[in-house]
This record gives structure tokens, sequence and C-alpha cells, in this order.
């Protein structure tokens, strides 16, 4: 057999695999592993992934990954989250709908944070579906809204899906941290927009909360919102102004977010200990995985699949806009079976070199990635936020989160469809700094 047949064969593998519920990186691990020893040599195979496995978890550049994990987990064992929700509620609550449009604010403020959509989920469901539940709203929008805000995390920097994007294709974290601020303003925007239509045509979803003053209102944000601020400032200005990598930017953060939680005195030493732990597995997981990536990313190279594609796909004789829908829709139908991490470990190997050869902008591409991605935990049969909402409020079966899920499904689309035509939205502040 050829190297690309081999290669083809290889990924119908992974993907069978895949949707047996093995776990993704030793799929990929395994899968390289044997392709490469098949084409080159099993010496040489071994050698790889002993050195992928070393050079991953040894990798400066990868620091930034814990370090933003720890930041977000922080947040969420100190209370952030909860003051969080509590400013936006008072500011907005009192409109109809607005604790689901507090909810998105919050998510969106917390995503500045976190950088995790499952963690923005975990920590919203927790804080917001309760008060709504309160306030009488339908279930299907308590929690949809919970799950479909959560993908606001991975948008809004620091973003942990950004930072692989950027390792894995060589592209400039801080650039991609820049280029998601505007669309996930723009994304949160749509998500309001859309739950505020959605109430105003059936009332019944959501009453409208109680008014509160004008200087209540300005306490809460003083309270809640001003240190989400200051944090934000600390490690996206820093980063930008150049007066710290983006490891440093996520030690910074760390120890900002870190200082803010002793200066108020709400996290506990078990809180303190539990963020350690959950940190700990987390960042484990992400490092294995982009280890097994990359070993899985070097058989592919051998094979000139990622290569050929995308030479194949520039010859195509539709324009490159057709061909870019045809990739999304592969991410959209792949995020309904794997998980966004590991999907866009999967593929950009093989779709980065064709979005390149058609001449769209690496860093606007990574965006899009981000967002149709990201579509993937609100979507069955994973749905990874969904799982993690039904989990956390238990009396919601995730069939009705999936139901409620889908006007946000279509909002996201509709960002895409945005983005596309202008891609000035992601592109200026990039283009702005580098200038």
């Amino acid at each position: 057999m050829t190297p690309v047949q081999v290669g083809i064969l290889a990924i119908i593998l992974v993907f069978l695999l895949i949707i047996s519920r093995m776990p993704v990186a030793y799929v990929m691990l395994v899968v390289g592993v044997l392709g490469y020893g098949y084409l080159i040599s099993p010496s040489a195979a071994l050698s790889i992934t002993a050195s992928s496995i070393y050079n991953t978890f040894a990798s400066y550049s990868l620091i930034v990954v814990p370090l933003f994990v720890w930041m977000g987990y922080i947040a969420y064992h100190a209370g952030i989250s909860r003051r969080i929700y509590g400013a936006a509620y008072k500011v907005i609550g009192s409109l109809p709908g607005g604790l689901a449009l507090a909810t998105i604010a919050a998510s969106t403020a917390f995503g500045a944070i976190c950088g995790s959509t499952t963690a923005t989920a975990a920590t919203m469901s927790a804080v917001a579906v309760p008060e709504m539940k309160r306030y009488k709203y339908s279930r299907s929008l308590a929690t949809s809204v919970v799950a479909s805000s959560a993908i606001l995390g991975v948008m809004i920097p620091p973003s942990v899906i950004f930072i692989i994007y950027g390792i894995a294709t060589g592209e400039s974290i801080a650039r991609l941290f820049l280029a998601g601020i505007f669309p996930g303003l723009l994304l949160m925007f749509l998500f309001m927009l859309v739950t505020y239509i959605m109430v105003r045509h059936n009332p019944k979803l959501a009453p409208a909360g109680p008014k509160v003053s004008l200087k209540e209102k300005v306490r809460a944000v003083l309270s809640g919102g001003v240190e989400v601020v200051i944090i934000f400032l600390m490690v996206i200005g820093g980063l930008f102004l150049g007066y710290f990598t983006p490891t440093e930017a996520g030690a910074v953060g760390a120890a900002a977010t870190l200082g803010v939680a002793i200066v108020r005195r709400q996290l506990s030493w078990r809180g303190f200990l539990d963020s350690l732990r959950d940190s700990i597995r987390i960042s484990a997981m992400i490092m294995f995985l982009v280890a097994a990536a990359t070993v899985f990313g070097r058989f592919l190279a051998v094979t000139n699949i990622p290569m050929s594609m995308a030479l194949w796909a520039a010859d195509l004789p539709i324009p490159p806009v057709a061909v870019l829908a045809l990739i999304l829709l592969i991410y959209l139908l792949l995020g309904c079976f794997i998980d966004a991490l590991a999907l866009i470990l999967l593929t950009i190997p093989i779709f980065y070199p064709v979005a390149v050869q058609l001449g769209f902008d690496p860093i606007w591409f990574g965006v899009i990635i981000v967002l149709v991605v990201g579509m993937g935990v609100i979507t069955p049969p994973v749905g990874a936020n969904v799982y993690v909402v039904a989990g956390i409020v238990h009396d919601t079966p995730v069939t009705t989160i999936f139901r409620g899920s889908w006007p946000y499904l279509v909002t996201i689309m509709v960002c895409i469809v945005i983005l596309t035509i202008f891609p000035q939205v992601a592109l200026f502040l990039p283009g702005l700094f580098s200038g």
C-alpha cells in the first residue's frame, strides 16, 4: 500500500475506535505508533513516541495550560463566579428573561478568568439554575442557556482551546487571544438577543425579576465585577503590551486570582487543595492528549495526507468558502461524537494546511474552528456541557436540555456566517496590536 492509502485506513480506524468509546488519546497514540512503524520502522516509531511524550510534558510553552486551568479552579472554589452572577443579576435581572440574560453575561465574565467550557457550565449550573427555578423559569430555558453560554468560556481569553490550537499550528497565542475577544462579545450579544426574543414571544418561559435601584446596581458591579476586570487586564493587557509571555501571563493570572481569593477570605484550605487536585487531573489529561496527537501528527506527515488534501482542495472547481463550509460541516458532525479538545488535536494536522492553501487567515480560521467545535458540547449524543448541567441539576432530563439548546446552535451558526462575511471582527485587534 502507498503511504496515502495507509493514512486513509488509519484515519478510518481512528474514528471507528473512537465511536466504539475507546479513549481518544490512546487511540491516536497506538494508531500513530503502529502506522509510523509500518511506514518507517518500529524502532523509529518507539523513538518518536518517547521523544514526543517527554517533550510535551517538559515543554515550557505548555506550562501555560495548568496555570490557566488552576486560575479557573481557584475562581470557582473562591466563589468569584457567584459574585459575578450576582452583579449581572442586579444589573439586568429585571428585564424579561433577565436571569437568563444575567447567566449569559456572567458566563462571559467568568470565561475571562476560566478558559474552560465544562468548568463554566458546572459553575453556572450551581449558581444560576437554582435562582431561575426560584423565579419559575422554564426548566428547558434555564438549563439550556447555562449549557450554551458556557461556550463563551472558550471564546473569551484566556482559552485552553486557543492555547492548544496555537501550539498545534505554531500560531501566536497572544494574537489568538486577541482574535477571540470581539467574536466572543458578538456571540454573547446574539445569545442575549435570541433569549430576549424567545421570552418576549412566550413570557411564560421566564418571568421578569424584581426591579433594583441604580445604587444597588452600582454597588453590585463594584463588589462583583471589578475584581474580574482587574484580573483580566493584568493577564490580557500585560500579555498584549509585551510585558510578559503567554506562559508568564498564566502565572500572573493564577497569582492574581489567588490573591483576590485570599484578600476576600473566601478560599478555604480544602478549596485550595481541591483546586490543585482538579487542575492536576485536567492538565494531565490535556498534556497526554497533546503528546498522543503529536505522535499521530508525525505519522500523518509521513503519509503526506495533509499536503495532498491541501493541494486537492485548492484545485477544486468551487469557491474557497464552499470548501470551508464542507470543513465546518465535517467538524460539526465529528463534534457530535468527539470532545472539542481531542477533535482539534486530531483534525488540525489535516485541515490547517487546507485552510492556509485556500488563503484563509490562520488566526481567523482558529476562531472559526473554536466556534464550530464549541457547538459539539451542546449537540447529542456527546454534548459534554449538557451532561455536566444535567449531572448538577439532577431533576432535568438531558433530552430537555438538548431540545432547549437548538436556538443557541442556530445562533452560533449565524455568528460563524457573520465572521465569514466580516473577518475583520476577529482580525481587527490582532492587526492593531501587531501593527
